[in-house]
């Protein structure tokens, strides 16, 4: 990818390497901390090297009377104004553009408009939000209106405590995952992958692992909207899915619907929650309607933030026989292999560059009890 940016945007700081030299950098990071766990192959997963993000989140920059799309610079002491973005997928590049000159021709659409954001989809489902320090009245609707209809996308508007939503607040994205189309309904200011290409081949790999265990319930948390729970379940006899999002959980109970999956139990409990209930340490009423003791997990799948598993977790993890690490961090990956190693091995380990040009790794290890 190249971009006339690079070197002065803080949104790829990796600028001055070649795509495969950033691949070979992250492997060799990734090997080097997964080391004392694992001396087999570290699997590959590249990303389109352009038009790969299908999120987008841009500041709004008034000079004068003309509006810019802003972001960060690279010494983050300060922004640079951008007339180009090559990482986003087409979805968005066809729109952004068109709708910064609406803008810019618009007193209604710019007064006080101070950041713009994209979701979209590979089906070319696009929802831009745009962000305001006023409150939005009939005359900005019936200019954003006119927009939307023009641009073909769904569009919304925030200032505090307001949220116009002039047609739908979410997109639909389908990806063909392990020879079947999964729907995933993505709702505005919810978590979703960036990178649609890699988040295809992340889930695809989660499912290779799944495929060895043949047996057995999944327990999976940090679920989200069901991104890697649908595709597993078929490879389970029940799942027990929890995240601590509502808006996450309603969009999985939803995805669950849409794809016509059964053997999924949705609930809204955070990690520890999760370990104090499942150790009969606390009861929950949001678990009246599930009985815990009928579960048998010969799998956990855990996706956790950056900060990786808090030591509850961990130790409620190391009594299951199988564990699918999905990991942003893989500094806290390593270092919660330090106490996982204990009493699992590390059979599978791959990295994801769900973030070409950045530093920012994903990674997930499969391990197996040892014994």
């Amino acid at each position: 990818m190249q971009c006339k940016h690079f070197g002065s945007c803080g949104s790829c700081g990796l600028y001055d390497m070649d795509y495969g030299s950033q691949i070979l950098e992250k492997r060799d990071r990734v090997s080097t901390l997964l080391s004392p766990f694992y001396d087999g192959e570290l699997n590959l997963y590249e990303s389109p090297s352009s038009h790969y993000r299908a999120r987008g989140e841009f500041r709004i920059w008034h000079s004068g009377d003309i509006c810019n799309y802003a972001m960060g610079n690279l010494a983050k002491d300060g922004k640079i104004d951008i007339s180009e973005c090559p990482k986003v997928i087409r979805a968005i590049e066809s729109r952004m553009w068109r709708l910064l000159d609406e803008i810019n021709s618009s007193k209604v659409l710019k007064t006080k408009l101070f950041g713009v954001e994209f979701l979209a989809t590979t089906t070319d489902e696009t929802l831009i939000t745009m962000l305001y320090h006023r409150r939005l009245d009939d005359e900005w609707s019936r200019e954003a209106k006119r927009l939307e209809t023009l641009l073909n996308c769904s569009l919304l508007g925030r200032s505090r405590k307001q949220k116009v939503i002039l047609s739908d607040d979410y997109v639909t994205e389908v990806l063909q995952i392990d020879g079947r189309d999964v729907t995933y309904v993505e709702y505005e200011g919810g978590f979703t992958q960036p990178n649609p290409a890699v988040n295809i081949k992340m889930i695809e790999w989660a499912i290779v692992q799944a495929k060895k265990v043949g047996y057995g319930d999944l327990l999976e948390s940090y679920c989200g909207l069901g991104n890697f729970t649908i595709p597993l379940s078929r490879y389970f006899d029940r799942v027990l899915a929890t995240e601590i999002s509502k808006r996450s959980i309603y969009a999985a109970k939803e995805n669950c619907l849409k794809n016509g999956v059964e053997n999924i139990s949705f609930v809204r409990l955070s990690s520890e929650e999760m370990t104090q209930a499942l150790k009969g340490v606390r009861d929950f009423t949001r678990l009246k309607d599930i009985d815990l003791d009928e579960y048998n997990f010969s799998t956990v799948l855990v996706d956790p933030p950056r900060a990786g598993l808090d030591r509850d977790s961990v130790n409620l993890i190391s009594d299951i026989e199988h564990i699918i690490y999905i990991s942003c961090n893989p500094d806290t990956l390593a270092r919660d292999l330090e106490s996982l190693s204990l009493t699992h091995r590390v059979e599978e380990a791959a990295l994801f560059d769900q973030f070409p040009h950045t530093s920012h790794i994903e990674s997930g290890v499969f391990l197996k009890r040892i014994g």
